[in-house]
């Protein structure tokens, strides 16, 4: 078992898993926020937002006071004004929202806005990243798989690691930020290794293709669209049949990024036999989650490894139908939230972010093991009339959909359009698939009303008209490449609004991918 035997001849141990396991969720929270406002009292957002007086509360014989003093005291910061107030200042003074000069800012793959989010990445965010990647690797040696997996190296594909210098520091994707810190006595197991890491999509493919055949290769992790495109190409340049042809180890696919059950299908199809699925939660703003069980789809929280987590329940009290917060919204900690409710997260991190909202929305699947699934965005939900669709619901409709049909649906998209006082959806289908639209689009307007009681409702009443068009997937990849969006670290939104709808329109107008017509209400 070289990998494992390696990590813990490191000294890196199962001690933070264990202490995970042992404590209860709301005293490993509690010593997490005292840590970090202990680290950052003296930092210049520590000193405004005094911090040394809210330590005084964690010794309060009320057990919420140090929780009740934190909200009272520190403002909820969405990105626009964290970055205004703070973090645009952090790219050239050090000591602003955490107790250093941040060398390093990733930028987010911009999938709900019309430009990227530069997060800063402290040097301990980098070590509590590489600290929840190896406890995920480490949860590995749980399973039955054979002990030959452990000996063979683990294909990575991420984002460049030729990051762009911007005076005192440094911008590129997270994955690439990390890859660049590896350290040197795992780089005999990671692929595609420093040079390769190093350049664009393009000739990252190229090179990771020719290279194929000299690796054996037990574990790939990365986004699933960008991984299938890899292994197409190996299975093309190679004229295999499936990827184990070249790499008979591959045991182990731990993705990210976006839900993998619509890409499932058609990934199966690149196989020759079936792979252990983890799914893992790391954000641009740390590492949040990872799948500890390979029977269990929902995802544990990383509790103690700097990051403090509030939740905000996901409803029409706390959020307005555009997905902003409203004033004095209700917040909660890890042991006030609720089985199957929806809820947004709040962050406070060891990179500077306090009291931030990240836009990803969860659902608890058990409090007792702090074990979630991600339900959605409080920007990306689609409620034009109060049909309130979540990520989850269209992903699932997606899903089950192409397996009635039994056709591939790579990516896909959604619209809300308005015409005359009613309204509509208008959903884009990437696939290479012979497909008959209607008989796809009655199924998934099907589908939709089974797992959503709003749509059934207002189907029947505003909105009126459910269009749906399917298009080529490279013209999706093309579309994402003209947007500076083109590689392994980006996804394709699945729902477009505003700006980024009008830009996607105004491409499948240009190249022609739907004949005028259609596109009229």
């Amino acid at each position: 078992m070289a990998i494992l035997g390696t990590l813990l001849r490191k000294g890196i141990t199962l001690r933070k898993s264990l202490e995970q396991q042992f404590t209860s969720p709301q005293d490993l929270q509690k010593h997490e926020l005292r840590n970090l406002l202990i680290l950052s009292r003296n930092t210049q957002f520590g000193s405004t937002y005094k911090f040394n007086d809210l330590l005084r509360k964690f010794k309060s014989t009320r057990e919420d006071e140090y929780y009740e003093a934190y909200k009272r005291a520190v403002p909820i910061f969405d990105y626009e004004t964290l970055n205004r107030d703070w973090w645009a200042r952090a790219k050239n003074e050090r000591d602003v929202c955490w107790p250093e000069q941040i060398k390093y800012f990733a930028l987010s793959s911009g999938t709900s806005s019309a430009s990227s989010k530069s997060i800063p990445v402290s040097t301990n965010m980098m070590k509590s990243i590489r600290k929840a990647s190896i406890r995920q690797l480490l949860t590995i040696s749980r399973y039955d798989l054979p002990n030959s997996v452990y000996t063979k190296g683990i294909l990575a594909l991420g984002g460049s690691t030729d990051l762009r210098r911007n005076g005192h520091f440094f911008e590129g994707d997270l994955s690439g930020i990390t890859t660049s810190q590896i350290p040197f006595w795992f780089q005999h197991f990671y692929k595609p290794g420093k040079k390769i890491s190093k350049t664009q999509w393009s000739t990252k493919l190229d090179e990771i293709t020719k290279s194929a055949q000299n690796w054996d290769i037990g574990i790939i992790a990365g986004v699933p669209a960008w991984l299938h495109i890899m292994m197409e190409n190996i299975i093309k340049f190679y004229g295999l049949s499936n990827i184990h042809e070249i790499w008979p180890n591959l045991s182990v696919f731990i993705h990210g990024g976006v839900p993998f059950e619509p890409y499932k299908k058609s990934f199966e199809k690149l196989l020759g036999k079936p792979l252990m699925y983890m799914e893992t939660y790391l954000a641009s703003e740390g590492f949040i989650a990872f799948q500890a069980d390979k029977d269990n789809p929902s995802m544990r929280l990383i509790l103690n490894n700097g990051i403090f987590y509030e939740f905000v329940p996901f409803n029409g009290s706390n959020f307005t139908e555009d997905g902003d917060l409203r004033n004095d919204v209700e917040t909660l900690k890890i042991d006030q939230v609720e089985v199957g409710q929806a809820y947004a997260i709040l962050m406070s991190t060891n990179s500077g972010a306090w009291r931030y909202l990240i836009g990803d929305v969860i659902k608890f699947i058990s409090v007792q093991h702090s074990e979630i699934i991600i339900s959605g965005r409080t920007k990306l939900f689609l409620s034009l009339c109060g049909e309130h669709l979540s990520l989850d619901n269209l992903n699932k409709a997606i899903e089950l959909s192409a397996e009635e049909l039994n056709v591939d649906i790579r990516e896909f998209t959604v619209l809300g359009e308005t015409c005359e006082g009613y309204f509509s959806h208008r959903w884009f289908i990437g696939s290479d698939d012979e497909i008959d639209e209607e008989r796809l689009r009655s199924t998934l307007d099907r589908h939709l009303a089974i797992l959503n009681d709003d749509y059934a409702v207002e189907r029947k009443h505003a909105l009126k008209q459910v269009f749906l068009h399917k298009v080529p997937t490279a013209s999706i990849y093309h579309w994402m490449e003209s947007q500076g969006k083109l590689g392994a670290s980006n996804k394709f939104p699945r729902v477009l609004k505003r700006e980024k709808a009008n830009q996607w329109m105004d491409y499948v107008r240009t190249h022609n991918l739907i004949p005028t017509g259609q596109l009229a209400y």
